[in-house]
């Protein structure tokens, strides 16, 4: 049987996800990184994208999280972001318009803060559609 440890994935909104798992992996601010029973203590921020996780039964599941933090403790690994769903659950259509809207906003390079807040827009449907390409690519199409 394979090692495993306790993960919890939440949002400000709502937990959705509590259970062993053999392994996962999240983007934090310097990189990709897997966590695996037994990792050193850690806490990183997030940035906006796919968090895999592998369960006790060996199942993957790909969720998507806006940004927050993750947190090593021995026998448990929490998520806690600003928002966080199941992967299937995104709505490409919105992300894509979202993506198409940010990236006018940019090339009309309008005020500061009007730009900022596009490329965060960007970043975020940027995240959101990697989230949905890791689900195909698991889902084999």
């Amino acid at each position: 049987m394979a090692m495993t440890t306790h993960c919890d994935i939440a949002s400000a909104e709502e937990q959705i996800f509590s259970g062993r798992v053999q392994s996962l992996t999240a983007t934090g601010t310097l990189g990709d990184m897997g966590i695996y029973p037994g990792h050193a203590p850690l806490l990183t921020a997030l940035i906006p994208g796919p968090v895999r996780i592998i369960t006790q039964n060996g199942e993957e599941e790909i969720f998507y999280v806006s940004g927050g933090f993750l947190e090593v403790q021995p026998g448990t690994v929490n998520i806690l972001a600003d928002t966080a769903v199941r992967a299937d659950d995104v709505d490409e259509a919105n992300a894509i318009e979202a993506m198409e809207e940010a990236k006018e906003v940019i090339l009309n390079q309008g005020a500061e803060m009007e730009y900022a807040q596009a490329a965060s827009q960007l970043a975020h449907a940027a995240a959101q559609i990697r989230t949905l390409q890791q689900l195909r690519k698991k889902l084999g199409g």
